[in-house]
């Protein structure tokens, strides 16, 4: 048996940063596993049409992970912030102040506009900035359409929900974190199996790096519970590798 303990996904530590990504971020984290995209990306250049087929408007370096990229989407994100110059602002009007917005920044350009992203411990609101649009200007926050609209309004008032309490907030990072949920755990777990199938761990494999060896020499039966919870999780990885992804990132 091959010393998988060497390997790049066997440290659990490596993968740390996947508890605090929300969908869109957990959407590429699985996109850019995927032997069919990472091959499109070779030849991107020559045909950047295609980043659509994959739900993206331009092509992102699948070697970039989601603390360093962020892809922008097509369609959008339905809890995306769209902010536009008010053309009559009233004297209490509310201005966009870019360095007024709490956490760390990203400005990206998606080939058609710039779009913000904000980050803050457990969270992260992305805006996309209309033309003309500067700091210290009157906005208004807008919305599309749709057939089914209080679907869409609600996330859209949650993410202003945030950005209020976060702006009226202290604006040092907390020192301590709540625990992570369950979900979150589910797609730390997830991602490590993946990579470890990826590069042809087996099962039993798999288990060592995720749950340890004791766990493993204690409870690796045919039948039994870890045994098929590493399969569970290997068969969700490639799943939302294989198009999952795309119901994280809302594009379904």
């Amino acid at each position: 048996m091959a010393n998988r303990s060497v390997e790049y996904w066997y440290p659990t530590a490596a993968y740390l940063y996947v508890l605090h990504l929300d969908g869109p971020a957990l959407a590429w984290e699985y996109l850019r596993r995927n032997p069919g995209y990472r091959l499109d990306w070779l030849h991107h250049r020559r045909r950047p049409e295609v980043a659509q087929r994959w739900g993206l408007r331009v092509f992102e370096d699948p070697a970039l992970d989601a603390r360093d990229t962020h892809p922008a989407w097509f369609p959008d994100h339905e809890a995306l912030v769209l902010l536009y110059p008010d053309a009559d602002p009233p004297p209490d009007a509310l201005v966009f102040g870019l360095w007024h917005l709490p956490g760390r920044k990203h400005l990206v350009h998606d080939g058609r506009r710039l779009v913000l992203v904000a980050h803050w411990p457990g969270c992260c609101l992305r805006f996309a900035l209309a033309p003309g649009l500067e700091d210290g200007m009157a906005c208004v926050y807008a919305v599309r359409a749709c057939r089914k609209p209080c679907t869409r309004y609600r996330a859209f008032a949650a993410e202003l929900d945030r950005l209020d309490r976060l702006t009226a907030a202290e604006v040092t990072p907390p020192a301590t974190r709540p625990r992570p949920v369950a979900t979150a755990l589910l797609e730390l777990h997830t991602l490590q199996a993946l990579d470890a199938t990826l590069a042809g761990a087996s099962l039993r494999e798999v288990a060592e790096g995720l749950f340890g060896a004791d766990a493993v020499t204690a409870d690796w039966f045919s039948d039994g519970s870890l045994r098929s919870r590493v399969r569970r999780l290997v068969r969700r990885g490639q799943m939302l590798m294989g198009g999952g992804y795309r119901r994280l990132a809302q594009l379904e």
